[in-house]
């Protein structure tokens, strides 16, 4: 059998046709039309999904399921709201896209795909708790408990990037001030970067063209003064922060995801160098790795929460077909009589 994971960005829509056990068979990506605020995102996954099917001559009754992963908080199958697609109210787009393709679909935000992505066939392989970071522009991430995804009761959980971080500190996005988003993100690397330039009268390679995450730690590399300082600002905030969080879920393994993380063992060494100074002892001991899917983990992911969906409402449908059995106390004699032969 096989399930489609879809990861549909305010960009561009990434999909991919996995066979239920995580082997990847073909994927693909078009771009997010922005016609009338993002009218026909679903309209295009949808289409590309069965085109897709189609060139890899697999049916839809072979399909598990499909997996979406939107960039807003999901409950109950809906999502709330979503400012990258322009959605601003509620939209059942599981319902839609379920309509559209004939295929039973699930929802699931982007950051938690991408977490379920990564413990299914990447860096969490094989465990069953984990907390994924993914530092890219802002800051997002997804807890696994038990291999499942922690939504929470209104689908916010796992929005690591909004853990206060400094009092009164710098405006974020989200209304609300000194958010570890805005520390730790590409963005707030380069805010901390200007700050520190603008206190230091010395040499600096980042004076030399733009500044960027990504300038800023091939600087740190090269021994640059301000660019070590700029990283060890970055390291003390998020190695905290997940310290914080550690202590509450008590993950097998830490793992760290998004642009700013392709700069390797610079990141991770020095957020691990934190965390370990920070955290309780009983979780001090907690590995932090790198994230190995790259910008496939959300389709992954999405095909992961598919298998599973999948899996529990037929085990449901199952139960529902046993019930008159169940409830039959001779039936349940009998079974019992059986079960000693």
């Amino acid at each position: 059998m096989f399930a489609v994971g879809a990861d549909i960005g305010g960009t561009s829509v990434k999909i991919g046709v996995f066979e239920d056990s995580g082997k990847i068979m073909a994927k693909s990506r078009i771009p997010t039309r922005k016609d009338d605020n993002c009218r026909y995102v679903l309209e295009d996954t949808a289409a590309e999904i069965k085109r897709l099917l189609r060139a890899n001559h697999i049916e839809p009754g072979e399909v598990l399921g499909i997996g979406a992963g939107v960039p807003g908080p999901v409950a109950d199958g809906v999502v709330m709201h979503c400012v990258n697609l322009h959605w601003r109210d509620k939209v059942d787009a599981a319902a839609r896209l379920e309509e559209m393709t004939g295929i039973r679909t699930s929802l699931i935000n982007d950051a938690n795909a991408a977490a379920l992505g990564e413990q299914w066939m990447g860096a969490g392989r094989g465990g069953k708790s984990m907390v994924f970071v993914t530092i890219g522009t802002g800051v997002g991430g997804g807890i696994i408990i038990g291999g499942n995804v922690l939504t929470g009761a209104g689908g916010a959980a796992g929005e690591i990037g909004h853990i206060t971080v400094e009092n009164g500190g710098r405006a974020c996005n989200c209304g609300r001030r000194g958010c570890l988003e805005t520390y730790a993100s590409a963005t707030g690397i380069v805010a901390t970067a200007r700050e520190k330039l603008e206190n230091f009268d010395g040499y600096s390679k980042l004076r030399q063209g733009e500044i960027s995450a990504e300038a800023v730690f091939n600087a740190a590399k090269e021994g640059d003064a301000v660019a070590l300082s700029v990283v060890d600002d970055f390291a003390a905030r998020l190695g905290k922060a997940l310290a914080n969080i550690s202590v509450v879920v008590d993950p097998e393994i830490i793992v760290l995801g998004g642009g700013v993380s392709k700069a390797g063992e610079i990141v991770r060494k020095n957020v691990e160098k934190y965390y370990a100074e920070s955290a309780f002892m009983s979780v001090r001991d907690r590995k932090i790795v790198i994230a190995v899917l790259g910008e496939d983990a959300g389709i992954y992911g999405a095909a992961r929460q598919a298998v599973k969906t999948a899996g529990a409402i037929d085990g449901c449908e199952i139960l529902k077909d046993l019930e008159p059995f169940l409830n039959d106390r001779s039936s349940l004699k009998t079974a019992h009589s059986l079960s000693k032969i």
